[in-house]
């Protein structure tokens, strides 16, 4: 059953409810999954550890990124004379992405983000993959942008760690799912940042260019809508996604096409229940869907 399969424990009282949101959801993704069959959506929904939850609850890890149009001492991206990038790419056939994390119910989506493209870097310049902190920024980079899990950004992340020079593994500060004291251990260092780059807003061609020639690249998205939180396969395209509101992180590592319809690889903090093993295709090239390329950015190492 669901409650088994996700670990779901219900008081008598909630349990009503509970199912009901939960078949609530299972039809409203039996019809879209009946419109997939006819040929007139490219992607698939399902059910996933969040089946179960309000939107209230599911606004609450959601809505990690806040973006209080805040530019550091970003450098500016510069195209590349050559750039003929290739038809696709995917990192983590090249060992540059590590396992797929769970922010649980805490609003840290910009530290995942932040990390995944830092962790990306990090192996480029060490030859090393090591899954790095996200307790640390969530405990520690509380800069006023930054505020744990009620949301950050990842270029403010990518300014603290540059400031305190230094990136903790995650084995040395795991993640806790809430903010507690900084415990930033210089001894536990595996990465440093000496920078970060910001990407032309709303440029899928230079967000294409970038993730070919640099690695995984941090992006924000509108994951604001219930095809969003119930995504199961296929390549994402939501009409209602706005390009310009947003509320969630995530990394781009990778990009393709399949069947005719070009998409960006995302990795996902939400567990692996949820989409493709914890990833999604996204649609790309229709618009800068959901402003995936409209707050693109990755550290310098």
């Amino acid at each position: 059953s669901f409650q088994n399969v996700y670990s779901k424990l219900y008081s008598e009282d909630e349990e009503p409810q509970r199912r009901s949101i939960w078949e609530n959801g299972i039809q409203e993704c039996f019809l879209h999954n009946l419109k997939a069959d006819l040929g007139m959506s490219t992607f698939r929904r399902g059910t996933n550890a969040y089946s179960d939850l309000t939107e209230e609850e599911t606004a609450k890890f959601r809505k990690g990124y806040r973006d209080p149009d805040y530019h550091g001492n970003c450098t500016t991206w510069v195209r590349a004379s050559n750039s003929d990038p290739p038809n696709s790419i995917d990192w983590r056939d090249q060992g540059l992405v590590t396992r797929i994390k769970d922010q649980g119910q805490c609003g840290a989506c910009w530290a995942f983000s932040a990390i995944g493209s830092l962790e990306g870097q990090n192996k480029k310049k060490s030859d090393d993959l090591v899954a790095l902190s996200e307790q640390q920024l969530v405990d520690c980079a509380t800069n006023g942008v930054n505020n744990g899990c009620d949301g950050g950004l990842m270029s403010s992340a990518f300014e603290y760690i540059k400031t305190i020079d230094g990136e903790d593994t995650e084995k040395s500060y795991p993640y806790r799912e809430e903010q507690g004291e900084c415990e930033f251990n210089p001894d536990t260092v595996a990465a440093k940042v000496t920078g970060y780059v910001e990407l032309p807003s709303g440029d899928e061609n230079a967000l294409k260019e970038t993730v070919a020639s640099v690695g995984p690249v941090s992006v924000a998205i509108d994951a604001g809508h219930s095809s969003f939180t119930s995504y199961k396969s296929g390549i994402y395209y939501e009409p209602n996604c706005s390009s310009k509101q947003f509320d969630h992180a995530v990394v781009v590592v990778g990009y393709g096409t399949e069947d005719g319809t070009d998409y960006w690889l995302l990795k996902n903090s939400w567990g692996e229940s949820w989409g493709m093993n914890g990833y999604m295709k996204m649609a790309r090239n229709k618009n800068n869907m959901c402003g995936v390329a409209s707050k693109a950015s990755y550290p310098l190492v």
